[in-house]
């Protein structure tokens, strides 16, 4: 997963945080989204709830915050990622939920 998504970041288009995430969903842009393992529980169902009405792939990622910034090449944490293009990364298409 975290080589996959350094791909996404090197090569596509990746969106981090929460803010910006509720943006993309409720316009329509995301194509997948990446939960940290610690983010608060109102916010985790609140995005899952707005991803459902985008009709957006929700994908649980298995470290916490701390973890998914890393992974994505940041030095600060990030409780939630927003894929708008995979680029050359299959991630949107080998997970599936």
């Amino acid at each position: 997963m975290n080589s996959r998504l350094k791909l996404v970041m090197k090569s596509g288009k990746a969106i981090l945080g929460y803010r910006a995430t509720v943006k993309s969903l409720r316009k329509g842009k995301a194509k997948m989204l990446l939960i940290a393992s610690n983010c608060p529980h109102l916010r985790k169902s609140e995005l899952e709830y707005l991803a459902m009405l985008a009709k957006t792939q929700v994908h649980h990622y298995a470290g916490d915050n701390t973890a998914l910034g890393t992974a994505c090449g940041k030095l600060f944490n990030c409780s939630t990622v927003t894929i708008i293009d995979g680029g050359d990364s299959d991630i949107l298409t080998s997970i599936k939920e």
